[in-house]
């Protein structure tokens, strides 16, 4: 993924540079899909403005994936997928967390659709989100010791 010129023109990018150029970190575009990578101290404020900004509109997240990227560091990255509707416009929202401290916002009061994202996220891979009003395991059962998507975890698990 390389950061073309034609990429620092999108609509998407040109909001979020002129709103916080500090919060955006990095721009990449691969095979059409703009990503934009934000410091985690800017994930909620970077989403609540694509969301609200009435030039964008991104009113729908449809998904959060994680990625752990042991043994380096920052370990986990997490990669919000946003739609606007009714610009018909893309973008993935990324943000890289440590391992040492893998907590982000929760963005489940901008969309409540990311209450089992989250969860999900959580109970496999074990990061934790900042004001999650139901953050337990919804995969795994209860008593289940570990996150099983951490490239870490044992292949046989735990005896």
């Amino acid at each position: 993924m390389t950061e073309k010129a034609d990429v620092q023109q999108n609509p998407t990018v040109l909001g979020l540079r002129t709103w916080n150029a500090q919060a955006v970190l990095e721009v990449c575009e691969f095979r059409g899909e703009i990503t934009v990578v934000v410091g985690r101290e800017h994930l909620y404020s970077a989403a609540e403005y694509l969301q609200k900004d009435s030039a964008l509109q991104f009113e729908h997240l449809s998904d959060l994936t994680c990625v752990d990227r042991f043994p380096m560091e920052p370990r986990f990255e997490l990669s919000y997928h946003l739609v606007s509707i009714s610009r018909r416009l893309k973008v993935r929202l990324r943000v890289r967390v440590p391992g040492s401290d893998p907590v982000v916002r929760s963005l489940t009061d901008l969309w409540p659709g990311m209450n089992w994202h989250e969860r999900e996220t959580f109970d496999l891979f074990g990061v934790r989100f900042e004001g999650h009003p139901d953050l337990r395991r919804i995969l795994m059962p209860e008593d289940w010791e570990g996150h099983p998507l951490r490239k870490d975890f044992p292949v046989e698990g735990f005896r």
